[in-house]
């Protein structure tokens, strides 16, 4: 591991200030002391954005009249050195940062604040506790444990409606991104229903090179008309959610679909229809005409035909008379 070396001059204690100044040093040191902060495992942990840096407070006032000590940050579950500091009567520092971007403050040998500096809040599930460990000549104890949360928040979650190929489902696809740990998804219908047992898939992706997650998660159900459609991505360690609803949902695309296609089918039945009685009144006035010519030709067949007759009486009349008798001339 990368060790850093820290130095920080502190100041000499003059002779001149007189050991009864010592003394009241030593002795508010020591009253103060009783408000360090020596557990918080019953405090909230310190809520560290991944990423960026964060400081884990401890403050031990002793440490302004003492020499020849050292101080240590280590992890509680596994007793890891973060970071271990010491400074001697000579007023040097010399400190080693086991853990990258680990220190303390500047300032920690005049004020005895020895918070635990951080430059960048790892990517841990759950919360990590934390002990500092202050070593004398003859004496070694913990004087604060603190705790640390990692978190990120996610985007907004974006709720959109998506297309189904067959049935009269409706699916929902609701998208977030940017966040840690992984979050908690919840679908509500009209703001209290929970979905069925099997309707909702989620799927979380780390994002490339980055502790931080991408979530998709997608719902598909039968909905009634008028319905409330609402998303909402909780993240456990900061506590925060975000919700997205789309209100007024009336039916599934695959009804929409069908409407479609029942609309269509009833505007080609109509055209069909009307092609049909179009066609048959062109037949009918066909038809009318024919009848009427053939009426004609059939008064004029008959009308002909009695003038025929006619002609042909007049014949057989003319062929029936007899002829005058010459003998009677």
């Amino acid at each position: 591991m990368d060790q850093q070396l820290l130095r920080v001059q502190i100041p000499h204690f003059d002779s001149e200030m007189g050991t009864e100044t010592v003394r009241t040093w030593t002795f508010s040191g020591l009253l103060l002391s009783l408000f360090t902060v020596c557990d918080v495992h019953d405090q909230q942990c310190v809520l560290g954005v991944v990423g960026r840096p964060v400081s884990l407070p401890c403050v031990h006032l002793p440490l302004v009249s003492q020499f020849n000590v050292s101080v240590e940050w280590r992890t509680v579950r596994d007793q890891q050195v973060v970071l271990r500091s010491e400074w001697t009567h000579e007023g040097h520092v010399h400190g080693w940062s086991v853990l990258a971007g680990a220190s303390l403050p500047t300032d920690t040998v005049r004020t005895g604040n020895v918070s635990l500096l951080l430059s960048s809040v790892p990517p841990t599930e759950g919360s990590v506790y934390y002990s500092l460990f202050v070593t004398s000549e003859d004496d070694r104890h913990a004087v604060c444990t603190v705790c640390l949360t990692a978190a990120a928040s996610f985007s907004q979650p974006l709720l959109q409606r998506e297309e189904v190929e067959h049935g009269g489902a409706t699916a929902f696809r609701c998208l977030t991104n940017g966040g840690f740990p992984e979050p908690l998804i919840h679908w509500r219908i009209n703001q209290s229903q929970e979905p069925p047992e099997g309707s909702v898939w989620t799927q979380t992706t780390p994002l490339p090179n980055s502790p931080l997650y991408n979530v998709s998660s997608h719902m598909t159900l039968n909905l009634s008309t008028h319905t409330s459609v609402s998303c909402t991505v909780h993240n456990p360690s900061s506590n925060q959610s975000w919700t997205s609803t789309i209100e007024g949902v009336t039916s599934g695309p695959g009804v929409g679909r069908a409407s479609e296609a029942m609309w269509m089918f009833s505007t080609v039945l109509c055209v069909v229809v009307g092609v049909m009685v179009v066609v048959g009144v062109v037949y009918q006035i066909h038809l009318d005409r024919v009848s009427k010519r053939k009426k004609k030709e059939f008064h004029r067949y008959m009308s002909t035909r009695k003038q025929r007759c006619r002609l042909d009486e007049e014949c057989e009349k003319t062929e029936m008379k007899p002829e005058p008798d010459e003998t009677n001339l």
